[in-house]
């Protein structure tokens, strides 16, 4: 793998802002900071098309911030039967990691068996997920007594419903860190020569004097000044809210998708001490439970409820709480309670509608394109797992629709930024791999020693390299997605917000009124992560 290039500090804001005048047109516009978006402009940007992407909020701000942290080929579609979708999985999950190794890498997941027959079902199902992952199947999978599986995970309930723990499956997944995931590949779009901006608000569409849309109005979020920016080909990859865009182009438009919520709780890590996952394929309503060991703690999740509204940080529901620490509590030793809670989010996923069909379990998490009349290219569903895939999709398909000249995709072999050989004594998997290549560069900031979150190891030097070199804004940017402060100990977080905003004042030269500002604003947001 070829080392991506050295870490440069990113253009100022105004600078980017600047870019938004040059009258000349762009080839793609993508709408939308998420995982699907920033993965649609890195393969445009790949292909040598000039590119640019705009997000309202921040990167990654809404669903692509709050995923289970695991690239998966997804056990329970295998279980109904939707092999293709599995194998593509599996087949993006091994590029994942060959191509981003300090952002994903091989985690092993405990499936325990209390049933009878148990043991050899799952068996059988992950021995196929093996196979239908080929020559990137990450590790085999094998059979576990139960003094292994106990071994293996120590927590697990040796009892469940007066049945007795007979043993166990250990197969293993994908971990990563999806913010950060989102961070490397914005990174690899300005490696790549495109550009991306945050808060910047697409605002309406701008049509030729043939109807077919050649461009897009922003407004600057954080100013007051608006762009009207030309366009081969604008796409529309704003997850939940891609109705909201296609509405500025065809106001009659049917709403394609269905909102789903999913809900997950932070935990200490001794109700998972190991460096195995565990796995419950199938709760007493037929959802799948993960208790996963994350940056020093442990993850509980998910729910999957529907929700008719779209809010960009949606709360999360009493009873989905109640439900996540009532079936976590039947298969750990340890029975979780509220109290033991140091944070709580809750993501919002772009499941494709489906005609009559009323539970989101039931709908598709395949991605969707679709081109309207006027020429805006739609993407939406899917899942972190094949956006590269997807990414790809859309390219292709607005070639196919004439709004791109021909150019072949170049990402199943692209190194996402920071992919390289790690400095000595940095592991793959630990909060300082994520950084990758530019690891030197973070290490040469100031305040190195200075830790603002010990949960999640921010320090100064953190807080600098974000303003520097990943465009944070505000002291939420580095709270939450820069760093996983805010994920993994909301209360700590909000306690280190005012020095977060201190240094970036001095980093992005605001006045105190301006920090004042920014810790309220986080303030805001961080109550929905904790349980009072």
């Amino acid at each position: 793998m070829n080392p991506t290039p050295a870490s440069q500090p990113m253009p100022s804001r105004p600078a980017l802002l600047e870019t938004l005048n040059d009258p000349a047109a762009w080839d793609v516009i993508v709408i939308g900071g998420g995982a699907t978006g920033l993965g649609t402009a890195v393969d445009a940007a790949a292909r040598g098309y000039r590119t640019l992407l705009i997000e309202a909020a921040d990167f990654a701000k809404g669903t692509s911030s709050k995923a289970t942290k695991l690239v998966h080929g997804g056990v329970r579609y295998l279980a109904q039967g939707n092999i293709s979708l599995v194998r593509e999985a599996l087949h993006e999950r091994g590029l994942l990691n060959r191509n981003a190794p300090h952002l994903v890498w091989p985690l092993g997941f405990v499936v325990p068996a209390y049933g009878l027959f148990d043991q050899p079902f799952y068996g059988a199902g992950l021995k196929m997920y093996d196979m239908l992952a080929g020559r990137l199947n990450l590790s085999p999978s094998r059979w576990l007594s139960r003094t292994e599986t106990l071994t293996q995970a120590s927590t697990v309930a040796q009892s469940v419903g007066g049945r007795r723990l007979r043993g166990g499956v250990l197969y293993y997944d994908g971990q990563f860190d999806d913010a950060r995931l989102a961070m490397a590949l914005m990174r690899t779009l300005f490696d790549l020569g495109g550009t991306a901006i945050n808060y910047v608000r697409a605002g309406g569409l701008t049509r030729n004097r043939q109807g077919a849309i050649d461009g897009v109005v922003v407004q600057d979020v954080l100013g007051d000044t608006q762009y009207t920016l030309r366009a081969r080909c604008v796409i529309n990859a704003t997850g939940v809210w891609v109705d909201s865009v296609r509405r500025m182009d065809d106001p009659q438009a049917q709403t394609m998708v269905a909102p789903s919520q999913g809900v997950h709780l932070t935990l200490p890590r001794d109700f998972l001490p190991g460096d195995k996952a565990v796995l419950i394929p199938k709760t007493d309503d037929g959802r799948v439970l993960f208790v996963v060991p994350w940056n020093g703690h442990t993850i509980v999740g998910t729910t999957d409820a529907p929700r008719d509204d779209l809010p960009l940080e949606p709360p999360a529901r009493d009873d989905e709480i109640t439900f996540i620490l009532q079936t976590a509590a039947r298969y750990l030793s340890r029975q979780p309670t509220r109290a033991d809670v140091t944070s709580v989010w809750a993501g919002l996923r772009p499941l494709v509608k489906a005609t009559g069909e009323a539970s989101t379990k039931s709908l598709s998490r395949e991605h969707t394109i679709v081109v309207s009349r006027a020429g805006l290219v739609t993407v939406t569903g899917g899942k972190w797992t094949t956006y590269r895939k997807m990414a790809q999709d859309v390219i292709d398909t607005a070639i196919q629709h004439q709004l791109l000249p021909q150019a072949f995709c170049r990402t199943a072999e692209l190194p996402l930024h920071g992919a390289g050989a790690l400095p000595d004594g940095v592991h793959y998997g630990t909060p300082d791999s994520y950084y990758g290549t530019d690891l030197p560069a973070l290490r040469a900031l100031p305040g190195l020693d200075h830790v603002l979150v010990k949960a999640s190891g921010l320090t100064e030097a953190h807080v600098r390299f974000a303003a520097r070199h990943e465009l944070a804004r505000s002291a939420e940017d580095v709270l939450a997605r820069r760093n996983r402060a805010l994920f993994l100990d909301s209360q700590a977080a909000m306690l280190a917000a005012p020095e977060v905003a201190r240094i970036l004042a001095e980093e992005l030269g605001h006045d105190a009124a301006w920090q004042r500002g920014t810790v309220e604003d986080f303030a805001r947001t961080a109550a929905h992560y904790r349980l009072d």
